[in-house]
């Protein structure tokens, strides 16, 4: 078995990072002591707060679109040059736009799939050549509780392409197993983001929160933690799981 970098030396990718889960996500990862390399179609807001971390360099950031193939390898290739290596991808970076099966418009369609799953896969082709190398990795994929019901709301493309990353999440977990790299994915309900306060109106929000056994939505925090158990060296047994992050909530 290779030895496990200790995780400081180690440099965890997060797409999507600009906001929300994302932000999170790379707040969690810092106090954790990993190296942390961000992208996002741009990082203003990142950059604004996380100045200390930019200036000691456990932080960079990378503008990048996960759905445009040229521009993820350029960045990858940038990070890896920046950084060395790369031992932890996050793939966070996501698209939702709420619209019933015939309210989905083509271009709808297209792009949501393009950014959700096309950009997963994308991401991961490119990353775990380096950690299979190198005999360690783990890759995070965020797939959604949509993904096995359809959404608790009417949203066929986004539920559509967290299933797409599901299945691909058990595709990289099976291929990478005997090289150390782990492939796994958490599928949340609603987290306490502006994708979901923008678009859904209180009164809904209200019905949805009674629907989840807690009582609430998940916290941006929460959503964190769980990304640090999946990225963390002692699970590496655990691979081609989609976790729910789901307060209690089931289906069927």
């Amino acid at each position: 078995m290779t030895p496990t970098p200790p995780i400081a030396q180690q440099v965890a990718l997060v797409t999507g990072a600009n906001a929300g889960m994302g932000m999170a996500t790379v707040a969690a990862l810092l106090e954790a002591g990993y190296r942390v390399a961000a992208t996002d179609l741009q990082n203003t807001a990142l950059a604004q707060e996380f100045g200390g971390a930019l200036a000691s360099g456990q932080l960079a950031y990378w503008d990048m679109d996960v759905g445009e193939r040229d521009q993820v390898h350029g960045a990858i290739d940038a990070i890896e040059a920046h950084f060395g290596r790369l031992d932890v991808c996050v793939n966070n970076a996501g698209y939702l736009k709420y619209a019933n099966c015939e309210q989905t418009t083509p271009e709808l369609w297209h792009k949501t799939l393009r950014i959700n799953l096309d950009g997963v896969f994308h991401v991961s082709q490119r990353v775990a050549p380096g950690m299979k190398a190198r005999g360690f990795g783990r890759i995070v994929n965020v797939s959604s509780f949509g993904a096995r019901t359809g959404g608790l709301s009417p949203l066929p493309a986004y539920a559509a392409s967290k299933g797409g990353v599901s299945s691909l999440t058990f595709s990289f977990a099976r291929e990478y197993a005997p090289y150390g790299v782990t492939c796994n994915a958490i599928a949340p309900t609603f987290v306490k983001t502006q994708m979901l306060t923008e678009q859904v109106s209180a009164e809904r929000q209200a019905e949805l929160r009674k629907s989840i056994p807690v009582g609430r939505f998940c916290e941006l925090a929460e959503f964190a933690h769980t990304v640090l158990f999946l990225a963390h060296p002692m699970s590496g047994f655990m691979t081609g799981t989609v976790l729910d992050l789901n307060g209690g909530l089931q289906f069927g």
